[in-house]
């Protein structure tokens, strides 16, 4: 049920004095776009006539067929607190169309929108909850960032030692005046690394969310003078970033995940959604760990799993069932990071689980052991494959996924691979410090 209509759109902005409204939208990377309009050019924006230039965004059309528009969601408006209060600014989310009125299907949101319809269509609805991990960094005399950590600290640190602590908090009441509920906030394991965690949503939902807790992220921290990075391993030697995925399918308003009677309190829906997302997750990597710095993270011994496998205690396994159960059931994939985009993770995430429900797809054996401590051959003698070691080998395992091109469509996927292939081209031509350090006075 709609929560607003474009009355009162035009009503809340009047009531509270907004000057300028930023109707955004997400590109295929995942990095989060705006126009900005005033309040006078509100009523052309809610009546679907604000038009752009698509050309200008990557990944989105040609420069022969430019024009786009930006319809509003209107239960996304929001006032950004953190702004002046003369002349404030709010925000609309928006969804891309083609000037026939047609959705644009490169559009992010419009893919994860189609993946939810098939998942309707098969009587369930996804809820995620995400566990955003970032780092706080100092800036330099130019207000760029550093690599210099705000702190020391460790996992669940507090102050003194934790000085991420105001920023959290600045950052959790920001985001509870945009309608957030933060469940928990604390310094995560590696020095200035840390977490701030909302309640879970639907899909569409929590993938908006996620946007929006980037924006606010950045936003206050940079008022603290730090900046905040979702970059996956922005330092070697220390854990990386991860952006653990939390899913739970719902039927007629209950959990699909729980059985009381299986040993395990899982069903047959939930082990068959383990199973689609073991089958695909290889080929959906380049998607849930976009860059070629994902990888640095995704290596033994950062607790950032990188077998595939499944275990409802062990944290090594990319797929851990947590102990919640009852309503809490849910299935958390361990491999995505901060800085992949939500709608593109979440398409390909249900689609991947949806796959194995409708084909019945078979669960391979819990693992309890720690499979990090696991030989090379007693992994194989386990049936455990690993994910793709770099960007290049993801891309190569995307090609060649019927899933990947189904969640995404063929316009995305084909634009997709060959960002990312150019991407990882012009990181191997590139020389780096690591080969001037070690061969350069060398030969």
């Amino acid at each position: 049920m709609a929560k607003y209509t474009k009355e009162d759109i035009i009503n809340l902005v009047k009531e509270n004095g907004v000057k300028f409204i930023r109707l955004q939208f997400t590109d295929m990377f995942g990095a989060l776009k705006n126009v900005a309009i005033t309040d006078k050019q509100l009523e052309k924006a809610l009546n679907n006539e604000c038009m752009f230039d698509g050309s200008s965004i990557g990944g989105f059309v040609s420069i022969e067929e430019s024009d786009m528009s930006l319809r509003p969601n209107l239960d996304s408006f929001v006032i950004f607190p953190w702004r002046p209060q003369q002349g404030k600014v709010a925000r609309l989310i928006c969804d891309v169309y083609m000037p026939d009125g047609k959705p644009f299907e490169g559009d992010p949101r419009y893919i994860l929108k189609r993946a939810i319809s098939e998942a309707k269509e098969l009587g369930y609805e996804m809820n995620v909850g995400p566990e955003c991990e970032f780092f706080l960094f100092e800036t330099d005399e130019n207000g760029n960032p550093t690599t210099n950590t705000q702190d020391k600290a460790g996992y669940f640190d507090l102050a003194p030692t934790d000085l991420g602590e105001n920023a959290r908090r600045d950052i959790t009441l920001a985001l509870e005046d945009m309608g957030f509920e933060i469940e928990a906030s604390h310094h995560e394991v590696a020095e200035g690394q840390n977490e701030i965690d909302f309640k879970y949503g639907d899909a569409l939902t929590t993938a908006d969310n996620i946007m929006t807790f980037k924006l606010v992220v950045k936003s206050i921290a940079q008022r603290h003078g730090l900046y905040a990075s979702f970059m996956p391993k922005p330092i070697f030697g220390i854990n990386g970033s991860g952006m653990h995925v939390n899913m739970s399918l719902f039927k007629d308003g209950k959990n699909a995940f729980v059985d009381e009677n299986d040993p395990k309190g899982l069903s047959k829906i939930a082990y068959q959604f383990i199973a689609g997302l073991l089958k695909n997750v290889k080929g959906l990597a380049a998607v849930t760990n976009p860059l070629v710095n994902s990888y640095k993270r995704l290596v033994p011994g950062y607790e950032a799993p990188v077998y595939l496998a499944w275990s409802c205690k062990n944290r090594t396994a990319l797929i851990r069932v947590p102990a919640s159960r009852g309503a809490g059931t849910r299935v958390e994939l361990r491999c995505p990071d901060p800085s992949s985009n939500p709608y593109l993770v979440l398409a390909c995430l249900l689609q991947a689980g949806l796959d194995g429900i409708k084909n019945n797809l078979e669960v391979p054996a819990e693992v309890e052991a720690n499979i990090f401590d696991m030989t090379d051959k007693e992994r194989k003698n386990n049936a455990i494959d690993n994910l793709p070691d770099n960007l290049y080998e993801a891309v190569n395992f995307m090609k060649e996924s019927e899933l990947a091109k189904k969640a995404l469509g063929e316009h995305t996927f084909n634009n997709y691979i060959k960002a990312k292939a150019a991407e990882w081209d012009d990181y191997r031509t590139k020389v780096h410090n690591w080969e001037l350090e070690n061969y350069l006075s060398k030969y």
